[in-house]
């Protein structure tokens, strides 16, 4: 019900280039901070393109994460989605976030935040 919305895109990656480039260490990455973040994987899937890039797919109990890197462009765009349904998952997304932030070394990033499942006043009709 509940929850954040975390859309991120990353450019100027400097950071480890296995990851832009390997979609088994963006996996192994990805799964281990997962972890670390205290949320609960169900699911994930991984994509190696060729020659290079990846794609992936973590499915949550909280909902999900989804990283695509495109190497050509050092950029990667990052969805992470977490229900606060019976807690706020929030603080938990955003280690996720800070993670792959300070492993891709972006030179810029932007970050969206959206609050999901809040139904709107009739103000905002």
């Amino acid at each position: 019900m509940q929850g954040s919305h975390l859309l991120a895109e990353f450019f100027g990656c400097q950071g480890d280039d296995a990851l832009l480039t390997n979609a088994a260490a963006l996996r192994k990455f990805c799964l281990d901070k997962v972890v670390a973040s205290g949320l609960t994987i169900v699911g994930e899937s991984f994509y190696q393109f060729e020659p290079q890039g990846a794609t992936g797919a973590v499915v949550l109990a909280e909902s999900h994460l989804a990283i695509h890197t495109w190497p050509e462009h050092s950029y990667v765009s990052l969805d992470i989605f977490v229900c606060n349904y019976t807690k706020d998952n929030t603080s938990k997304a955003m280690l996720i976030y800070e993670a792959l932030k300070a492993a891709f070394q972006p030179t810029q990033d932007v970050l969206n935040t959206i609050a999901r499942g809040e139904v709107p006043t009739e103000d905002a009709a």
